[in-house]
Formats: structure tokens, C-alpha cells, sequence
């Protein structure tokens, strides 16, 4: 899996565009979180089929709870961001004259 990229302009950012990067920034959170689940996936696979002692389940299986919950926290925090940005849209991005002062029909991309 390769760094992910978000490409950088050096023109000022129109309003349409803030929100474009903020959503692929949350995607690309949900990307990163779905394969750090996987992997705890095939960790426990792997541990159940080499005939690990019930000892060494338990101690895998509390790590995979730890994460879990890790993960968890990270989840409410994206949602937290997913909430504050539609909270502050306007409702106006395609707009070419919204008139609501956000200048949100000023730039397009």
C-alpha cells in the first residue's frame, strides 16, 4: 500500500474545492482504518490455525480488542469532522450566484 497523495495548488482554494479535500481526506482516514482492521483480521486467522496455545489466543484476541477500540475512537473523530463540515456548508456549493455572502459561487475549479 502506497502513501496517499493530496494534491497541493498554489492558486487560492475555492469553497467547492476545501470540501472536496476534506471529504477525500476522511476517505482516505476510512481506507487506512478498513486495512489496520484487515490485518487484525488475518492476525487472528494466522494465530487460530498454527495451533497457538489458548494462552497466546487470549493475548492476541486482547490486542485485536484494543485496536477495536482504537479504531472506534478514530471512527466518532472522522464523524466528528463529517458533522462539522456539513454543518458549515451552505447548501449553495453549485451555485453560481448563491448570494449568501460565503463566496462559495465565486471560484470554480
Amino acid at each position: 500500500m502506497s502513501m496517499p497523495v493530496i494534491n497541493r495548488s498554489c492558486h487560492p482554494v475555492s469553497m467547492h474545492q476545501a470540501v472536496t479535500d476534506l471529504l477525500e481526506s476522511i476517505a482516505l482516514q476510512e481506507t487506512a482504518l478498513s486495512h489496520i482492521l484487515n490485518a487484525a483480521g488475518e492476525e487472528m486467522q494466522a494465530c487460530i490455525a498454527c495451533d497457538g496455545s489458548v494462552s497466546r489466543l487470549f493475548d492476541v484476541n486482547d490486542n485485536i480488542i484494543g485496536l477495536i477500540n482504537a479504531v472506534g475512537e478514530l471512527e466518532c473523530a472522522l464523524k466528528g469532522k463529517l458533522q462539522h463540515i456539513t454543518d458549515s456548508m451552505c447548501g449553495c456549493l453549485d451555485a453560481s450566484e448563491c448570494g449568501c455572502g460565503c463566496d462559495c459561487g465565486d471560484a470554480e475549479d
